[in-house]
């Protein structure tokens, strides 16, 4: 009965753990810049034939529309589930012209 109560007990931790883990994964997306939308703070890109928002941070708000239009950007976001749109951790431009290559999720380097 023990070994039952403990087996149970050590599932539940597994499954709830693994169910968080799920909701807050980090993803890179190397993509082009197709729209940025300054009043609703997000980007839109496309990977693998699929276009799709991004989120921005109050960090990078300022710097959001120094990104190329068309240019190639890998950005790093945090996957936060169905409901939300992906949020924007880190950027680095890989082409085209900007005065923030690189946003590290606090400031433009």
């Amino acid at each position: 009965m023990k070994l039952l109560k403990h087996t149970l007990s050590l599932f539940l931790l597994v499954f709830t753990l693994s169910a968080m883990l799920a909701f807050a994964e980090d993803r890179s997306f190397y993509s082009p810049v197709i729209y940025i939308d300054k009043e609703k703070s997000q980007i839109l890109i496309s990977t693998s034939a699929t276009v799709f928002y991004i989120e921005v941070p109050e960090a990078a708000k300022p710097h959001m529309d120094k990104l190329p239009i068309s240019g190639l950007v890998d950005f790093v976001v945090e996957i936060r589930g169905q409901d939300k749109l992906p949020l924007i951790k880190t950027w680095k431009v890989k082409s085209g012209e900007s005065t923030c290559m690189y946003f590290n999720g606090k400031e433009c380097q």
